[in-house]
C-alpha cells in the first residue's frame, strides 16, 4: 500500500513539473514565465519530497536502519531551503526585470511603475 501512495506522489511530483516547463515555453513575458515556473517546481518538489519521507519512514520502520532517518530529515531540510529560496530568487529576477524596462504584457495599471515614479497607485 505504501508503494501505491509514493508512487502517486512521484507522479503529482511529474505532472506538476511537467506542467512548469509547459508555462516556460508557452508564456509570453518573464513574469507570467517566472510564475509558473516557480509554483509549479515549487509543487513538484513538495511531493518529490513527500515521497521521499515516506519511502525512508517505510524503510526505518522495516529495517530499524538510521540512515532512513536522516534520509527523511535531509530532504526534509532541502525541501525547506527550497520553500525560502524559490520566491525569493524569483522576486530578484521579476525586479531585475522590471528595473531594466520589461513591463508586463498586457498590464493595464503596472502599480511598481507608478510608486518608482512618486505616482498614485
Amino acid at each position: 500500500m505504501i508503494e501505491y501512495v509514493i508512487y502517486a506522489f512521484l507522479t503529482i511530483a511529474i505532472a506538476f513539473n511537467f506542467l512548469g516547463s509547459i508555462a516556460l515555453h508557452r508564456f509570453p513575458d518573464v513574469y507570467t514565465r517566472l510564475h509558473g515556473a516557480t509554483k509549479c517546481t515549487t509543487f513538484g518538489t513538495i511531493f518529490a519530497v513527500l515521497a521521499v519521507v515516506v519511502h525512508a519512514l517505510n524503510m526505518l520502520h522495516k529495517t530499524g536502519n538510521p540512515k532512513y532517518l536522516q534520509m527523511a530529515l535531509h530532504s526534509v531540510v532541502a525541501l525547506v531551503a527550497l520553500l525560502l529560496t524559490n520566491p525569493t530568487g524569483a522576486h530578484a529576477i521579476a525586479k531585475a526585470a522590471h528595473l531594466s524596462g520589461y513591463l508586463p504584457k498586457g498590464a493595464v495599471v503596472d502599480a511598481y511603475l507608478l510608486k518608482r515614479k512618486g505616482g498614485e497607485e
